[in-house]
């Protein structure tokens, strides 16, 4: 390996593990105020059994935010960032970070590596990840549905204790709730993400006169944020919406499917699109763009610890 560069040398499967959960949640500490307006506007006009006060309304992106900045505190917005960072530990570590591994395993199975190897790969990463980091994501779609109507009002205290809760008055059941929309949903997304962003990057820097560098990663990444966001949330609603129901409000992802499109029209699936567009983007934006010079950076530090002179 003598007279190659740090980037010439292909980044191991460890590097883009760490690389990418820790590029994640970067990504979440800048978005995350958009995630939980999003998840307001897929939750409105949702009817709900037992007790209920007056439903908040909600409009658009930025008069989401300043409704719940109004009436709950700015604090608010960040409610259930705690599980969100959990989550993105051990589920973009999975999905993003291993989505390489598992293409280049698939594609030595077949005569090329083209798009039905990366889909294959994003579908299997995708719902694997899922599968480890559900509990994480039903605390945090909890916690960023709730709205604090008096001071003090909490669904939990804390989440640790909102796992504690779920898994005593739902069962272990309660933590996975969901887990069937969520792998279909994050199946999609994955596929849309890391696929549209793996060939927008390569038509980029074989079409084009841009380098395997910022500018390139930015649009690759807008795209990718783009696609996911059109094709996925249909899923992404029916998710957020069985997520955080009550026991007994709905029998099955697929009848909650089914209520809200009786209830409410189609166009309830694709509530809350624009903030969940200017989340999934910009989220794309800032975790790709981290992710590429995490993984640099590690390089980098990796190679000047094997040759130090």
């Amino acid at each position: 390996m003598v007279g190659l560069r740090p980037t010439d040398v292909p980044p191991t499967a460890a590097v883009k593990f760490v690389g990418a959960g820790a590029a994640a949640c970067i990504a979440d500490l800048f978005t995350f105020p958009l995630d939980t307006a999003k998840v307001r506007l897929q939750i409105q006009g949702e009817s709900k059994s037992g007790k209920n006060v007056k439903a908040i309304q909600y409009k658009g992106v930025f008069g989401t935010i300043t409704t719940i900045v109004k009436t709950e505190g700015a604090i608010s917005l960040y409610n259930g960032l705690v599980a969100g960072l959990q989550r993105q530990m051990s589920f973009a570590s999975v999905r993003i970070g291993l989505y390489d591994s598992v293409k280049q395993f698939y594609c030595s199975y077949s005569e090329n590596s083209g798009v039905g190897c990366r889909l294959l790969a994003g579908c299997t990463t995708g719902a694997v990840a899922v599968t480890f980091a559900q509990p994480t994501d039903v605390v945090k779609v909890r916690f960023q549905a709730h709205v604090k109507v008096i001071h003090g009002d909490r669904r939990y205290n804390g989440t640790m204790d909102a796992y504690k809760t779920i898994a005593k008055e739902e069962g272990m059941r309660g933590l996975w709730k969901g887990t069937l929309p969520n792998i279909t949903r994050n199946a999609i997304v994955n596929c849309a993400e890391l696929v549209t962003y793996d060939l927008i990057k390569e038509a980029l820097l074989k079409h084009t006169l841009l380098t395997d560098n910022l500018p390139c990663h930015f649009l690759a990444a807008f795209g990718a944020g783009f696609c996911a966001t059109i094709v996925a949330s249909p899923v992404d609603v029916v998710k957020t919406r069985y997520m955080n129901s009550v026991p007994g409000q709905y029998s099955s992802a697929l009848n909650c499917a089914l209520t809200m499109g009786i209830n409410e029209g189609t166009t309830a699936f694709y509530k809350g699109f624009m903030p969940a567009f200017l989340r999934l983007g910009s989220w794309n934006i800032v975790m790709f763009v981290t992710y590429e010079q995490l993984k640099r950076a590690m390089m980098m530090v990796r190679d000047s610890w094997e040759s130090p002179f």
